[in-house]
């Protein structure tokens, strides 16, 4: 039975019935034009339309069950290629199920190279969080020393210091962002539910801007899925809530919606909005968005580069609100 379930016993199995079917088929057909010569014997077409009905069906039934021995060998293909979209799609890491001897050698080398790719990940992941941990501790030193400058009355000393230390700060969170997601963005399986992210960003901005007394409201579906990882969407979405909430007078929306093949997540705020001449330059890769347009910070610049990774895009327009939406525009999950 074991062959059987094998992909080249179905469709030597298949094939063999279907030569049977046709050559059986073929012979009554044969028989049936000689039997329309008036000199063959009547004993034989008696005979003949006898059996007729019955070879008929045994022609039927073996090129039935022939094509779909056949058709049920290939299926596993079908199969495999429905599972390997489910890991694109990020909703299995692994290739599952029962396959053909001849075929699970594949699946066992595709299975290796997904566990490989995710070890690398996870490698780069911890790499780039010991090098951001290890960058944070002088940094913090750095800025300590240049609160007892200012303390102890060297003021233009402690600025140039706490300005660079900034700088320096954001470089590293924009580079270090920049090497996760690249790494991320060759992963398959990457997933990221929208609305989980988008309620804790809401709560966190909440809490970093509760003196502004603002209102983050959100509106996105529980079905709306990115295809890309968590932590990368939410520094994204993070950086453009923070920039809205920075500019916003009382209100923040943050929406999704689904547009052909993509999840499209909406930041809008009632603030001042952008110059429309400023929106693509704030966007543009070595540009520092904070030179370009004081107050917005390099995150626009940041969310530019990581949305290029995983194969999306960033678009800043005029919001319904009255101040700036920006739509961010990502492969769905």
């Amino acid at each position: 039975m074991k062959s059987m379930l094998s992909l080249r016993g179905r469709i030597m199995l298949g094939a063999t019935l279907w030569t049977t079917g046709l050559f059986i088929g073929f012979g009554v057909l044969l028989t049936h034009a000689m039997l329309l010569n008036p000199r063959a014997p009547d004993f034989f077409h008696r005979l003949f339309i006898r059996h007729m009905i019955e070879l008929l069906v045994l022609t039927a039934i073996c090129l039935t069950i022939g094509l779909v021995q056949v058709r049920r060998g290939l299926s596993q293909f079908d199969d495999l290629r429905v599972r390997l979209n489910r890991i694109r799609e990020g909703r299995q890491s692994r290739l599952d199920g029962d396959y053909p001897p001849e075929v699970q050698p594949l699946v066992t080398d595709l299975n290796s190279l997904l566990s490989d790719r995710e070890d690398r990940i996870a490698k780069a992941h911890r790499k780039a969080g010991d090098l951001a941990h290890g960058l944070k501790t002088p940094l913090s030193l750095l800025n300590q020393q240049a609160e007892r400058a200012k303390a102890s009355g060297q003021t233009e000393l402690a600025a140039a210091i706490l300005q660079q230390v900034e700088r320096m700060r954001r470089q590293t969170d924009y580079h270090l962002a920049h090497a996760r997601a690249s790494a991320s963005g060759g992963n398959p399986g990457a997933r990221c539910h929208v609305l989980t992210s988008a309620d804790a960003l809401a709560r966190t901005m909440q809490t970093l801007h509760a003196d502004r007394r603002l209102a983050i409201d959100v509106h996105a579906s529980h079905e709306h899925f990115a295809r890309c990882q968590r932590e990368d969407f939410e520094e994204m979405l993070g950086n453009l809530v923070d920039n809205a909430c920075k500019w916003a007078k009382t209100r923040v929306e943050i929406r999704s919606a689904l547009d052909e093949g993509h999840v499209v997540t909406t930041v809008d705020d009632d603030g001042p909005g952008l110059d429309p001449s400023l929106r693509e330059t704030v966007l543009q890769r070595g540009v520092r968005a904070d030179e370009a347009a004081p107050g917005s910070g390099l995150g626009l610049a940041i969310v530019a580069d990581l949305v290029e990774v995983y194969g999306g895009s960033i678009e800043l327009q005029s919001s319904p609100l009255g101040g700036l939406r920006a739509r961010l525009r990502l492969p769905a999950a």
